[in-house]
């Protein structure tokens, strides 16, 4: 469905959606057109996130030019965060929020559209699916994702072209 939408834009729409999505939050409102743009967009970057895992080895991919940064401080805020299996209290919670707004606020700045919304997979094991997807900001996305890298989770997805000998 949100390929046709999308697609039902054309060229010029596309472009035209793209520019709408940069411009600041506030400048809309409630514009449910807009909500329907931005889920189309997390959306697809979800598709082409899970792509990439599923065809690359993982654990040489690198997500942004801070890999070690965000890892480290994502590592020493979120100590025992199991990242395999995420449930929604693991973000949403009250007490969640606030430690995650606190480590998703250093790197305002740093990471371009750091509070955008992307969708996250809870269990690393599965693709993204209505049970299996979390609405969560482009920080924890990457951190996450960084993590399930690095320590190896992700290669449950991973589909290498050549068998191994």
């Amino acid at each position: 469905m949100a390929d046709n939408g999308l697609m039902s834009l054309g060229a010029d729409g596309a472009s035209a959606a793209a520019h709408a999505l940069s411009l600041p939050a506030d400048d809309y409102g409630n514009d449910p057109r807009l909500e329907v743009m931005w889920a189309m967009k997390a959306y697809n970057h979800a598709e082409v996130y899970f792509n990439l895992i599923s065809s690359v080895d993982p654990k040489f991919l690198k997500l942004t030019k801070l890999d070690d940064d965000i890892y480290s401080s994502f590592r020493e805020t979120f100590k025992d965060l199991d990242v395999k299996l995420l449930r929604a209290d693991d973000l949403k919670s009250d007490e969640a929020k606030e430690v995650w707004r606190s480590f998703c606020n250093q790197f305002e700045g740093i990471i371009e559209d750091f509070n955008y919304g992307t969708l996250l997979r809870l269990d690393c094991e599965r693709d993204y699916t209505d049970d299996n997807t979390i609405f969560a900001t482009r920080t924890q996305f990457f951190a996450v994702e960084i993590a399930r890298n690095r320590e190896g989770y992700n290669n449950a997805v991973f589909k290498p072209k050549c068998p191994k000998s």
